[in-house]
């Protein structure tokens, strides 16, 4: 009896030093502040201040950059005995760029100030029935890198006040240049691809975290021009390039289904109130992959969509397949294809049907298009990036010859033809080709924006590769607006901007306080059944590997520098569960940008790449400590991570 108790004392001082010896001395991952919450606590102050301090008409509180993300704008708060209108007035540098806004009535008045001049003392003046005041803001200089124009022209006399949008590709910010290119918004972080107001008002954006290399994100944001987020949607496929609000106010989306081994060939629709995945179209169950290859075509990135549109007069979707030179229309309900716009050569027998037969005598197809969209008298308007103006690689045009433009076909579904009603760019030669990214956008009736955003050159001569293939490449955008046939303005900026979009800076929405809210989910990141020792793991990581966790609201993020090809395993253990994840180092999804990026040679097993992997949240709950397996080596972090 003695010895079986020796015995299990023996076994609970070995369990408790194996414990100790697993579970002592570790910190915490660190943790990512979680934005949504930053902004609430931001609120809380201001409401205190409000409530606690006599803030009136003739002293209000001015609050510069609210959110910290969006240094040009800024909020006056006081209360009145009564409800009162306000109208506040932004002085701009001239008529024509002064901005004015009313605000319904209302006691407590929190009123959001748009379009401040950098590094400038702001004139903005409150109007309170017969009551006016004059407030002067100083803003912080522009960043040292931000993008100003090169190259403004303007026809005051036909341009009204609105500005113009850009969404950062390159360099820069995300931001809005007034009619004299002086900048009047920007924002801090990396919030990319469309920029477009949604019907409340507010823009939506890409949100700034990414999900996987190259450019794919978690998802977007719904934000105000203060910067402040009043939702997010997180996706399991993560976003790029585009998406379209349907007139119930729910998201067409451009994502990913990554377990099929491809990008960009998959769309989703959103619930907007829940963020719950109601609809999807898998674009390998429509389109045949091996047909119609252009010559960014790759095995992966087959299709590469780079825009999403919905055509309520037909119930269908508008996709633009870059990679297959090929505008194509999806019946919403079914999911089959109706038509494809683009040059039929490389397309199998079985699939001409669905192509048309241009009538027009100027007629030409696009190639590598973006931007695809449907205009109110069923035109269907793209910016044609050019991209060889071939399928077969003998009649390529190389880029000193070539040009891209925004171009207006007419479709006639009943006999399959088509013709071509406008174009715009090809009489500007190679100065305005831009061999990826690209915009147009419709404003009203015989006027457009067209925006060629992806200019690269190199000692003077257009190139044919996007910028971060190009060392030493020389870039620009070039954002044009015509009227009836006229340039009324013309905006140039010295890098690459993805999209750009005409907008007013006040809209129809109102601002209000309170914690934004993220809606969606991720899927349950697969794991692996791995038997590891981790007795005797090693604690020294080495640090050419540059390991790195951090957690995230919903996730655990890894970053490393390895070889291409290593294979790495995230160990997670808290004594009673393991969990054990698995990825291989790899520059493959490189190859989803618009171009060959992938080289043998270059990503040689001999050069260490820049990795990234995410272990989410859902399906997991509890403390765990962090193990990583390289090369058959275990390494102990002495680090722990919480997932709530």
């Amino acid at each position: 009896m003695k010895n079986k108790t020796y015995i299990i004392i023996l076994l609970l001082i070995s369990g408790l030093l194996v414990f100790f010896f697993f579970y002592s001395k570790r910190t915490h991952v660190e943790k990512i502040p979680d934005t949504l919450l930053i902004q609430y606590e931001k609120e809380q102050e201001y409401i205190n201040d409000l409530n606690k301090n006599n803030y009136t008409f003739d002293n209000p509180k001015v609050i510069l950059n609210p959110y910290g993300n969006s240094p040009l704008t800024a909020l006056i708060m006081f209360k009145t005995d009564i409800e009162e209108d306000v109208e506040i007035t932004v002085e701009g540098k001239d008529e024509k760029t002064t901005i004015t806004n009313s605000f319904e009535k209302n006691k407590i008045q929190i009123i959001p100030v748009y379009g401040l001049y950098a590094d400038y003392n702001n004139k903005v003046k409150l109007k309170m029935g017969d009551k006016e005041k004059i407030i002067t803001i100083k803003t912080e200089p522009l960043p040292e890198d931000f993008i100003k124009p090169t190259n403004m022209f303007v026809d005051k006399n036909l341009v009204d006040n609105d500005l113009i949008f850009v969404s950062v590709s390159l360099d820069g910010y995300t931001s809005a240049y007034d009619i004299n290119g002086d900048p009047r918004w920007y924002l801090i972080g990396n919030y990319a691809w469309k920029i477009n107001r949604l019907k409340n008002g507010r823009l939506m954006l890409s949100s700034p975290r990414s999900i996987a290399p190259p450019y794919y994100t978690i998802g977007l944001v719904e934000m105000d021009l203060t910067g402040k987020i009043y939702k997010e949607y997180v996706l399991p496929g993560g976003y790029h390039h585009d998406y379209y609000e349907m007139e119930n106010g729910d998201l067409l989306v451009a994502s990913n289904k990554f377990e099929n081994n491809t990008v960009e060939d998959y769309i989703v629709l959103i619930d907007r109130k829940t963020g719950e995945i109601k609809k999807e179209w898998d674009l390998t169950q429509i389109l045949p992959r091996e047909d119609g290859k252009s010559a960014m075509w790759d095995e992966t990135d087959w299709f590469h969509n780079n825009s999403v549109w919905y055509n309520k007069n037909t119930n269908s979707i508008i996709l633009s397949g870059r990679h297959q030179d090929a505008v194509i229309s999806v019946d919403f309900d079914s999911g089959d294809l109706n038509w494809i716009i683009g040059d039929p050569t490389n397309w199998s027998k079985d699939m001409q049907k669905y192509f048309f037969k241009p009538i027009s005598d100027n007629f030409e197809w696009q190639w590598a298009q973006h931007a695809a969209m449907v205009l109110p008298n069923n035109d269907i308007f793209i910016f044609d990036n050019g991209n060889n103006r071939s399928k077969i690689e003998e009649e390529y045009i190389d880029a000193s010859n070539n040009y891209s433009r925004g171009v207006i076909y007419r479709i006639n579904t009943s006999d399959m033809t088509i013709e071509q009603v406008w174009q715009y760019g090809k009489e500007r030669g190679s100065e305005f080709y831009s061999p990826y990214i690209s915009d147009v956008d419709y404003i009203e009736n015989n006027h457009y924006l067209i925006h060629s955003g992806g200019i690269v050159s190199k000692n003077g001569e257009a190139m044919n590769d996007p910028a971060p293939m190009v060392e030493g490449a020389t870039t620009k955008s070039i954002t044009v607006e015509l009227l009836n046939d006229k340039k009324i303005l013309e905006l140039e900026l010295p890098t690459n901007y993805f999209h750009a979009e005409k907008m007013s800076l006040y809209s129809n929405n109102k601002f209000e306080f309170g914690k934004g809210i993220r809606l969606g989910n991720l899927n349950e990141t697969e794991s692996i059944n791995e038997k590891n020792n981790l007795l005797f793991a090693s604690t020294n990581i080495p640090e050419e590997y540059e390991i790195e966790f951090k957690k995230e609201v919903d996730r655990l993020v890894f970053k490393g520098k390895l070889l291409e090809g290593t294979k790495v395993e995230i160990i997670l253990d808290n004594f009673f569960d393991r969990k054990t994840y698995l990825f291989t180092a790899s520059n493959k999804t490189y190859t989803a940008m618009c171009i060959y990026i992938f080289n043998e040679e270059k990503n040689s097993n001999l050069e260490k790449i820049n990795v990234n992997s995410y272990i989410n949240d859902t399906g997991i709950k509890g403390k765990y400590n962090i193990y990583l397996k390289i090369n058959d080596k275990i390494y102990d972090t002495k680090k722990f991570v919480i997932f709530d």
